[in-house]
């Protein structure tokens, strides 16, 4: 099967153009990372709402199974995406934030929605800002795509851009869920 669009292609996806496929829907998070402004805050926002909803119907190993699932496949379908999208990592695509989001939630929970709030905005910070080890990460994996060709990439090379694309977000779902622990560390010392 051949997904390879031409790489020259400067066209700014649409919402007709995402859901003719299910990979491009859950890469751009059922449309949200079309939003126009912050897509990955976007697509974050979309993660927060369906754990929430999820967490009423689903018991929690079942949560660790589309999480773990997600991250798998979720390399696979970003890569697929990123191929037709002309080999980049474009911003619209938020399963990486979704997925990781999820993590991050799933880690935490039981929890406050303040507490919510604050692991959201620790991964939208990492996310954004890419300190350290996550801009290194983000890096390395930009300059693979300064290797592209007119000819389709191979399957691995598809599954290896999609886990570039995902692992800068697990890293900041770690570097969110170290700031966050030491947060509470340090509340608990002063109350």
């Amino acid at each position: 099967m051949n997904l390879h669009i031409n790489t020259t292609t400067s066209a700014t996806p649409t919402l007709g153009w995402v859901f003719q496929k299910i990979n491009r829907i859950l890469a751009f998070g059922f449309g949200s990372g079309l939003s126009q402004i912050a897509p990955g805050t976007a697509g974050s926002l979309w993660a927060w709402a369906t754990f929430l909803i999820g967490t009423l119907f689903l018991e929690r190993w079942q949560c660790w199974w589309i999480i773990g699932i997600g991250l798998v496949l979720g390399c696979l379908i970003c890569g697929q995406v990123s191929e037709e999208l002309g080999k980049k990592d474009f911003g619209g695509i938020v399963w990486d934030e979704i997925v990781s989001f999820w993590l991050i939630l799933l880690l935490i929970s039981p929890s406050s929605i303040y507490w919510q709030l604050l692991a959201f905005a620790l991964f939208r910070f990492f996310d954004a800002v890419k300190p350290g080890p996550i801009g290194w990460i983000d890096r390395y994996f930009k300059t693979l795509e300064g290797n592209t060709s007119d000819t389709p990439s191979s399957h691995f090379e598809i599954w290896w851009r999609g886990f570039g694309i995902v692992v800068d977000d697990l890293a900041a779902a770690f570097f969110t869920l170290i700031a966050f622990a030491l947060v509470q560390v340090t509340l608990k010392q002063f109350s």
